[in-house]
């Protein structure tokens, strides 16, 4: 329940701090004094989306603070989830600031706005006119049958095998399309996969043929320098080899002469040994040096299949080819493996279907058997609250598949005239007769919602008198099992709150803000009495005040 709200920098609030208690609260005011405000701060901290436009002064951030008490809401696992400490009390905190940035905190630790809306939504629910329009929402619809019908543990169990059902169906549908897909690229797979398997690609051959491609072309010329490069090195006359043999001859009868550390003898015989080597290299390569036709055109061929190959498949070299052959051997096995895998989809998505037809089914008999109690206390309460032939029916009715809820839909059917028969509530019903709909389903639903706090934006609009006394007994009657909170201009219905606080505005300088005050026992009488008269409050409206009060705390 909530149990502390502090506003700052919100609106036409300043600032405001409010505490609340069990029971029915009640919050009046002048038109257009603020209380809506209140409720604008409130959809804050429970994930409501904003920018720096609720902002009173711009240069400072807002900021809005819930303190509630959380034990005996099976919200341990919640907090858990989400990695929270959980205390028994939650402050719930948002904070905006001028450049619009917002945050969010649940006992100062930061979370995103998913959470705590998730949170909220958990711990209070706010009635306003766009949720009197909800009534018409499949969703909704089912979800009042299921809270009175206390279908949660049945629905928990078919959440969990419709999840996988989705994830199965999602697996099978993709499987397929793409098993389809390569079905009718069979042949064209196996095509390509003949082709590269005859072509016999090996790893290292293109470099290898375009070297051998290389020195056929060009063995004339590589014959030619050869020949003359061993001609410099070792010819008879003249030659590298014939001047450095000499040389080492004349170094060699002075050595003995020369510094030791120079080596130069030795040097001379090591250069020799060398070029010698390189010679023979030289020459050797000279003889095997011939120009082959036969084998260039070999070479050739062979390249130009490797190219070919190259641009069929995209590749830039044979290393992609390779890859691009094992790409498509992958394909056709996974073409083989596909098969197996969707018999085995298709025999568990037989089998998920099969229990969630049965789980669906329990929730339906269970729905079912809850409609006729609904409709009679709905209808019984309709008519006390000043619709004499009012008739509330719901129709149930199959889906063509499964959905999150089941395979239901729901259809509430209204009907405020003895000769009109029950049409779709949402078609049929005025804006005073969904409000009281909606507050007799709220009443109905007080001892199984296991909700700490309910809010109400002027439930009670548009009815007066006895209807109005009436909707003030359901109200305090929902407060003996959860913190309830009224938003009023019926002085019948503010007379029955446990506490009570008047929204005012108040000239402050050059500007207007709102404040909100706690009644005392004699305020609250001139206040009751002011809904009673209007501006100009008489003698009679307070006696008139008094005795509804009492009358209400009876």
């Amino acid at each position: 329940m909530l149990l502390k709200l502090a506003v700052r920098n919100y609106a036409l609030i300043k600032e405001l701090d409010l505490s609340f208690e069990n029971g029915l609260t009640i919050i009046t005011g002048e038109t257009g004094a603020g209380k809506s405000i209140l409720l604008g701060a409130l959809s804050l901290i429970l994930g409501a989306r904003a920018d720096s436009s609720v902002l009173l002064d711009h240069t400072e951030k807002c900021i809005v603070e819930g303190t509630f008490k959380t034990e005996d809401y099976d919200l341990e696992d919640f907090f858990t989830r989400n990695d929270l400490d959980y205390e028994g009390r939650a402050i719930l905190r948002r904070e905006i600031n001028p450049a619009g940035k917002s945050r969010a905190f649940i006992n100062d630790t930061p979370v995103v706005l998913a959470v705590l809306k998730e949170l909220g939504d958990r711990l209070i629910d706010i009635h306003s006119q766009h949720q009197t329009l909800m009534l018409n929402d499949n969703a909704f619809q089912l979800n009042i049958i299921d809270s009175y019908a206390a279908t949660g543990p049945l629905k928990d169990k078919y959440r969990s095998e419709f999840s996988n059902y989705r994830k199965l169906q999602k697996e099978y549908n993709e499987l397929k399309e793409k098993h389809e897909k390569n079905r009718a690229d069979l042949e064209y797979f196996r095509a390509q996969l003949g082709q590269l398997e005859e072509a016999k690609l090996k790893e290292g051959e293109q470099e290898e043929l375009e070297r051998d491609q290389e020195l056929l072309e060009h063995a004339g010329e590589i014959k030619q320098a050869l020949a003359d490069a061993s001609q410099l090195l070792s010819d008879e006359n003249g030659s590298v080899l014939s001047m450095l043999r000499q040389a080492r001859s004349v170094i060699g009868r002075i050595n003995t002469f020369l510094p030791s550390d120079l080596n130069i003898h030795s040097r001379l015989d090591s250069c020799f040994i060398e070029l010698d080597d390189i010679s023979n290299e030289i020459a050797r390569l000279e003889q095997e040096t011939e120009a082959d036709p036969r084998r260039l055109e070999l070479v050739n061929s062979r390249l130009d299949t490797l190219y070919s190959l190259f641009r069929k498949h995209h590749a830039s070299d044979l290393g992609e080819l390779i890859a691009r052959k094992a790409e498509i051997e992958n394909s056709l096995k996974s073409i083989e493996t596909n098969d197996e895998r969707l018999d085995e989809l298709s025999r568990l998505l037989l089998q998920a279907t099969e229990s969630l037809r049965e789980a669906a089914g329990k929730i339906s008999e269970i729905r079912k058997s809850a409609l006729p109690s609904i409709e009679s206390k709905i209808t019984a309460q309709l008519k006390q609250l000043g619709i004499p032939n009012a008739r509330f029916e719901i129709s149930l009715t199959k889906t063509s598949d499964f959905t999150s809820s089941g395979t239901d839909a729901a259809d509430f059917l209204f009907s405020a005239n003895r000769q009109t028969h029950p049409e779709n509530i949402a078609r049929i019903a005025s804006g005073g007769e969904l409000s009281r709909v909606m507050l007799s389903l709220k009443s109905l639903l007080t001892k199984s919602m296991n909700l700490p706090t309910i809010i109400f934006d002027e439930i009670d609009s548009g009815v007066s008198g006895e209807v109005a006394d009436k909707v003030g007994q359901i109200l305090l009657g929902m407060g003996q099992y959860m913190q309830v909170v009224n938003i009023t201009h019926l002085p019948q219905v503010a007379s029955r709150g446990n506490v009570h606080y008047h929204v005012y505005k108040e000239d402050t300088g050059d500007s207007t803000i709102t404040r909100v005050k706690q009644l005392s026992a004699e305020e609250r009488v001139m206040e009751v009495a002011r809904l009673l008269s209007g501006s100009e409050v008489t003698e009679t409206a307070i006696r008139n005040a008094r005795e509804l009060i009492r009358a209400g705390s009876k």
